[in-house]
């Protein structure tokens, strides 16, 4: 099995390495549900609250396999945490069209 290509797009600030490596690693365990996925492009932005004083962190995960297209959005406090949240509703969609499949 060929390694699941991952393409990490930060808008407007650089992300370290140790990120980057954080979501390729949790984005590669999707294919414990799903062999076929073989491509995912993420999305890490900044989103301004009006309300606090903080950004919420925004991550937007696609993941794609041979015939499904499988999306995911989530903000958090942290990249690491929504990053956790949107690769736990990707896995909770691969599992409900693999129920469908059957």
């Amino acid at each position: 099995m060929k390694d699941l290509n991952v393409k990490i797009t930060a808008i407007h600030f650089n992300p370290d390495w140790r990120l980057e490596e954080f979501i390729k690693n949790k984005v590669s365990k999707l294919r414990v549900f799903n062999e076929y996925i073989s491509e995912a492009e993420v999305n890490l932005s900044l989103e301004r609250s009006n309300s606090k004083n903080y950004n919420s962190k925004v991550v937007k995960i696609k993941v794609f396999d041979n015939r499904n297209e499988y999306f995911a959005e989530k903000k958090d406090a942290t990249f690491e945490k929504a990053t956790d949240l949107a690769v736990e509703a990707l896995r909770s969609q691969i599992l409900k069209a693999k129920e469908k499949n059957r």
